[in-house]
């Protein structure tokens, strides 16, 4: 038994369980345009891991079984996996709703001319990462020049109506840019409203706010800089408990790029697959088991339940 086990035992009384599958979440690849520097997946342009079709397939078969609500598909960039807008048209036709995770920069490159006609088309609901509204924080994180590129992709998805029409729904992502935990949430989303509008005309739906996990880049940037033991100590410290129910790995399942099944796409950036007593694969998908497994954990899990808790769906304690 782990640190986090330990402290959820005894938070609890037991181990951490799975309640349900509320969301399945899809990674269709590493590749990217960018290459930021919180990355948990170490994603950038010189990755090959990309999901094939014959895997996509064994994903939509295991979503009749499952039947989620909420099909959450990301990356890398999720738009540079070429099965893309097949996989999507085909949860799309079985009844799912469709999430897409988008890095907002690929949407204005020229081979992507079509992407925004084809999610507005589909009803995709984007999750769009902009870790700050200013220019310099972003620009030290994911690259120069990344925030007017989205910026410039933002303007062009509310001028198709996303996060300006019911049904196009569009919401965007901060991410600390440092060893820091996230500000409140919906004072956040008020700070990202006001300066967006006034300063680009932008809107959007909500505000989701995600710690930084000690995985991938970021680790490495932690402790290149020797700040892993005190980040690790903020996260332990910001153990907050109330934050245990809503923990996404008791709701979701994640499947890699490869068909591997994880609790997290955090857990998948460290390679630790779901527990030995379910299956491993998605091609031999339980509903039932994934429904009532028990989540594999290890340190980098506090930053889940550190202050007001940080989930890809955003905080847990409001």
């Amino acid at each position: 038994m782990n640190d986090f086990e330990k402290r959820i035992k005894n938070a609890v009384g037991t181990e951490l369980f799975s309640e349900r599958v509320d969301t399945l979440q899809v990674n269709v690849g590493f590749l990217c345009n960018n290459r930021c520097k919180h990355c948990h997946l170490e994603a950038g342009p010189e990755r090959r891991e990309l999901m094939d079709w014959n895997t996509m397939q064994l994903v939509i078969t295991a979503a009749r079984d499952i039947r989620p609500k909420l099909v959450d598909i990301t990356g890398g960039a999720p738009e540079m996996n070429p099965n893309l807008k097949r996989f999507v048209k085909a949860m799309s036709a079985e009844g799912f709703r469709v999430q897409i995770r988008t890095n907002l920069t690929i949407l204005i490159e020229p081979r992507m001319k079509s992407m925004i006609d084809f999610f507005k088309q589909n009803r995709v609901k984007l999750v769009a990462s902009l870790p700050c509204y200013l220019r310099k924080e972003v620009d030290a994180v994911r690259g120069d020049g990344v925030f007017n590129r989205s910026i410039e992709a933002l303007k062009r998805l509310n001028k198709a109506g996303y996060g300006r029409v019911l049904e196009l729904q569009l919401d965007l992502v901060f991410n600390p840019e440092g060893d820091f935990l996230p500000a409140e949430q919906s004072a956040l989303e008020q700070e990202y409203r006001e300066i967006l509008f006034r300063e680009y005309g932008i809107d959007f739906n909500s505000l989701i706010t995600i710690a930084n996990m000690p995985v991938g880049r970021f680790n490495e940037m932690l402790r290149q800089k020797g700040h892993f033991q005190r980040y690790d100590w903020l996260l332990r410290k910001a153990f907050n408990k109330e934050t245990i129910d809503g923990l996404m790995c008791r709701s979701q399942i994640n499947v890699g790029w490869d068909g591997k099944v994880y609790d997290c796409d955090f857990n998948l950036g460290l390679g630790l697959t779901v527990d030995d007593s379910v299956p491993q694969h998605i091609r031999d998908c339980d509903p039932k088991q994934y429904s009532r497994r028990r989540i594999v954990t290890e340190s980098h899990c506090f930053g889940c339940t550190a202050g007001q808790g940080s989930s890809c769906g955003g905080a847990l304690v409001r």
